[in-house]
């Protein structure tokens, strides 16, 4: 059953921005993110896209966990995946989340993320 949908968009160059300061890095990415970001830059402004529209498909935005708590890695095929931690954590558990599916789209000016958070609906929670 879907749970959430998220969607956002993003420009490139304001991530790009954004990432040449370490701080935001250390806020935003975690190592292996970083790892990604630094073989190909444009990586940035997608996983962040990804970052946000996880918050929204469990419609809470960044106010309970931050980004560094979505971790967008890619496996061999180079498909997009999303690993939750600490807070971002508990709420997708809370929410019954099983699994979030991953779309990125980059182009030169803007990166956009389309996510569908899909799991199990405990009836009472949406009395």
């Amino acid at each position: 059953m879907i749970i959430g949908i998220g969607t956002d968009i993003i420009e490139t160059k304001r991530v790009k921005e954004a990432c040449s300061k370490e701080a935001f890095l250390m806020r935003c990415f975690t190592e292996k993110e970083i790892e990604l970001i630094q073989q190909d830059e444009n990586k940035a402004a997608g996983n962040f896209a990804v970052k946000e529209s996880v918050a929204k498909a469990m419609g809470t935005g960044f106010r309970r966990f931050s980004p560094i708590h979505i971790e967008v890695l890619r496996d061999d095929l180079g498909m997009p995946y999303v690993i939750l931690h600490k807070a971002a954590l508990e709420q997708s558990n809370e929410l019954g989340i099983r699994i979030f599916h991953v779309s990125i789209s980059n182009t030169k000016e803007y990166a956009m993320a389309y996510v569908i958070a899909e799991g199990d609906m405990d009836e009472e929670m949406w009395l």
